[in-house]
């Protein structure tokens, strides 16, 4: 047996109290007047020995009252026995997960609810070893009042306990101390990497907090038909919804809101780990930000039942042509669609091809290694370029050369005919995406352009038109982050009539829409760690580390890591950002934009481990314990006393209330036995 404090022990000394009491007893005479006494004298004699006997009693009593009460005060306790015998005796560290997945039900209230409880009940008796941590709070040691206080503290979090203690890279040298861990192991947010990091060469103990079956529906992503969105034309808005639970999901409603009108409705019954899309047409009635929300009317987990995004109808795609004589302005400069510019290439500015978005290269004779650099840099960001070769043997090699850097390869020049040898392209389809909402349901038979290709290429692009031969003449290329169309003839009027076509102004019209690309996403993920969003021309002058991009939500404020790279800042997310909604960009007072973040959609879907599929998972590790879940943390409780031994300070209370009540009793009975001899001596 041991004691946690044995300095109690001290009040032992108490017992010299009872002691003293009852010498003082012993002195005390009492003389009574009788005029014959002798007749009394058998019944006085009986009476004080049965007195003398009951008053040593009444002080063994007392003695061991104090002495059960100063035990108890020491908490003893019986040493457990086996290979788990003081486990966690040097310290014992806790971690309760409060991610949102945590929020669903378990046998008594909320997972985290639960958790909690547990946790309450192992750091009540983990008071023996003298050390405790409660990891979500930090690392230091704390004291059982601090430790329960910050436990009523615990709420739910975007990036719960167990991905913050996993991604830290703080290592304690304690071998011996003992890492608790109350979960509901989500299937999608934990995986063996991860536990080897918590357990950090501790002894782990692993509590599965068991949760009842539910339906939970969720919106997986929000996108539109098209990245062009313009003010009063309709656009697809596609909700794709996910059933993340284990029971079916029935006529779950589904609202959609922009800002505070809302603009459609409809139910969905989706099967545990199915998905179903929908597609609502929605109009923008000005060009003002929009904050819309897919409101789930979903219970009993509710975390995830808005889901946050924006619209904004698209600014002017920046057009910039490049050669001797403009051929698309009469196309591009008419419309306020476009914002349309043309350059020479002895005149052109880069700072214009570094704003646009699409890049037009019309029959250059010669390509510069400045004028290839900028384009290769236009594609790298994300923009588009368009390149109509020449016809003039003499820029074959800088054409050659830009194809190569932009990663189309090698083409072949064709043999130059006088005059060039004219072919027809062939009508292209209608289910092709490019072409969609070109031609009307009833296509009829029209002529088509005829051109005389340069070139051909040996890569594998996606074909927008074609010669009736099966070549290419139209074709896109993936590069960088952008794309490349290369059409094989150029517009001069003896290669192509392609300019005097009706296909020529949809065909251009649609390559400069596909090269529009949203600056910012409609939402992001409050886990995302990074994003990048442009500045303003002027935003990050003087300063080429620092933005002063502040994340603004209601009244908070949060400040990011930012860095400036070029015309983009990038900021890392703080930790302490995690409440789902719309935060507002600010530089200097200014709004920049209107950002919306929604909740790791992986918290989401709620299937879990078992305990022994966590066995199973983990396999054969020494340092590693999984416990079965119990109701009311009874399968913690078991195992805190098989490791850390059996308490007995119960049992001391209960032996010096006891005492206490035998002495009462000694007491009572004392009086009545005097109380009958006395009237036996009387008589």
């Amino acid at each position: 047996m041991q004691l946690i404090y044995p300095w109690f022990l001290l009040g032992l000394m108490g017992i010299g109290v009872p002691v003293i009491i009852h010498l003082l007893q012993l002195r005390r005479l009492q003389r009574v007047l009788f005029t014959n006494i002798s007749f009394i004298r058998d019944a006085q004699l009986i009476a004080a020995k049965y007195r003398k006997v009951n008053n040593l009693l009444v002080l063994l009593t007392r003695i061991l009252a104090i002495t059960g009460l100063v035990l108890a005060f020491s908490q003893p306790f019986i040493t457990a026995e086996g290979e788990n015998a003081g486990l966690g005796r040097t310290g014992t560290e806790i971690l309760v997960d409060d991610s949102y997945s945590m929020q669903r039900p378990g046998v008594q209230g909320t997972l985290l609810s639960s958790a909690v409880s547990e946790a309450r009940l192992l750091g009540s008796g983990a008071q023996r070893g003298g050390k405790l941590r409660l990891l979500n709070e930090g690392s230091s040691l704390i004291s059982q009042e601090v430790f329960q206080s910050k436990l009523d503290r615990i709420g739910l979090a975007s990036q719960g306990a167990l991905s913050r203690v996993s991604a830290s890279n703080e290592m304690r040298d304690s071998s011996e101390i003992t890492r608790f861990v109350f979960s509901d192991f989500q299937k999608t947010g934990i995986n063996i990497k991860q536990i080897e990091k918590i357990a950090a060469k501790r002894k782990l103990v692993l509590a599965p907090i068991a949760a009842t079956p539910i339906a939970n529906i969720y919106v997986d992503s929000v996108w539109l038909d098209d990245a062009f969105v313009r003010v009063q034309t309709n656009v697809g808005l596609h909700v794709r919804l996910r059933n993340g639970g284990s029971n079916v999901a029935s006529n779950c409603p589904v609202k959609v809101f922009f800002g505070a009108k809302q603009v459609a409705a409809f139910q969905v019954t989706i099967a545990p780990g199915e998905s179903a899309a929908s597609v609502l047409q929605v109009r923008l009635e000005d060009d003002k930000l929009v904050l819309g929300r897919v409101v789930t009317e979903d219970a009993p987990v509710t975390f995830d039942n808005t889901y946050y995004f924006t619209m904004q109808p698209a600014a002017a795609i920046r057009v910039l042509e490049i050669g001797d004589t403009p051929v698309a302005e009469q196309l591009y400069g008419n419309e306020p669609l476009f914002s349309y510019a043309f350059s020479k290439p002895q005149n052109l500015s880069f700072g214009a091809m570094r704003q646009a978005n699409l890049v037009m290269i019309q029959e250059v004779e010669r390509l510069d290694a400045g004028l290839r650099d900028g384009l290769k840099a236009v594609v790298q960001r994300g923009g588009s370029v368009v390149v109509v070769p020449t016809a003039s043997v003499a820029g074959q090699a800088s054409y050659q050369a830009l194809f190569k850097e932009l990663g189309l390869g090698t083409v072949q020049w064709e043999a130059t005919a006088t005059p060039p040898e004219l072919r027809e392209v062939a009508m292209p389809s209608v289910r092709e995406p490019f072409f969609r909402d070109v031609f009307g349901a009833q296509q009829r038979a029209v002529t088509m352009p005829r051109v005389a290709p340069v070139l051909r290429w040996s890569r594998t692009g996606t074909d927008i038109l074609r010669l009736q031969d099966g070549e290419s003449y139209l074709a896109n290329f993936t590069s960088g982050a952008g794309s490349v169309s290369v059409f094989s003839a150029p517009f001069a009027r003896a290669y192509s009539d392609f300019l005097q076509h009706a296909l020529f102004v949809p065909v251009m019209y649609r390559l400069a829409m596909l090269s529009y690309r949203s600056e910012q996403l409609p939402a992001y993920r409050l886990t995302a760690g990074t994003l990048t969003l442009p500045l303003p021309p002027t935003a990050g002058a003087g300063n080429s580390e620092e933005a002063g991009i502040r994340l603004v939500k209601d009244s908070v404020t949060f400040i990011p890591v930012q860095r400036v790279v070029g015309p983009q800042v990038r900021l890392d997310l703080p930790q302490g950002m995690d409440a789902p909604g719309f935060y507002q960009v600010r530089q200097r007072g200014k709004v920049l934009a209107t950002l919306a973040f929604n909740a790791d959609k992986s918290e989401s879907e709620l299937a879990a481990y078992t305990a022994a599929e966590l066995r199973q998972l983990l396999g054969n590790r020494s340092n590693v314990t999984v416990l079965e879940g119990g109701q009311n943390g009874t399968g913690i409780a078991k195992f805190a006393a098989e490791q850390s031994g059996q308490p007995l300070w119960r049992y001391c209370v209960a032996f010096a209330l006891a005492c206490l009540l035998a002495e009462t009793l000694l007491i009572r009975f004392a009086n009545r036995a005097a109380t009958r001899a006395g009237s036996g001596a009387t008589a």
